[in-house]
């Protein structure tokens, strides 16, 4: 008779434990308006970023820092971020990019379109740039402008808040 029982007190007991307060994780501490924005970028071989979303504030200060982790020669594959106007045409700025080499890929008649940019990078290279989140809430893209690298999915998008 026994051994009939265990099954069910086992039973009713896994139910209570299951049914025990739950412990929240704790929330990541507020951040001060004053705050920098700090993110660290990297850029390889296979022409991606590591990261392809980021969140800032509205006039927020922000810190970005790109390392190519690659080991082709600039020439072949250098990497930069370049930050551009919400709602600028990203597809028409690499373009225009792509006869720019001697500007580091970023075309003088398009520079009205550009927030803010690293320079171009080779391998092992790091470079960090400061500046501040618009003001204006939305989307603003984020590329690499070196040629081929943006259509290989090397962007991504800032959102302000």
């Amino acid at each position: 008779m026994k051994k009939y029982l265990i099954l069910p007190v086992m039973a009713v007991g896994l139910i209570l434990v299951g049914c025990g307060k739950k412990e929240e994780p704790a929330a990541a501490p507020a951040a001060s308006a004053n705050a920098v924005a700090a993110f660290e970028f990297t850029a390889n071989d296979s022409m991606k970023f590591n990261l392809t979303r980021v969140e800032v504030t509205a006039g927020q200060d922000v810190k970005v820092i790109l390392t190519n982790m690659g080991t082709m020669p600039k020439v072949a594959m250098g990497h930069n971020w370049v930050l551009l106007k919400k709602g600028a045409d990203a597809k028409a700025f690499i373009d225009a990019a792509a006869t720019a080499a001697a500007a580091e890929y970023i075309p003088a008649a398009l520079a009205d379109q550009v927030l803010a940019h690293t320079k171009l990078l080779g391998p092992k290279q790091s470079d960090e740039i400061t500046f501040k989140a618009p003001t204006e809430p939305g989307e603003y893209p984020f590329i690499c402008s070196f040629p081929g690298h943006y259509l290989s999915g090397m962007h991504g998008v800032l959102v302000v808040k």
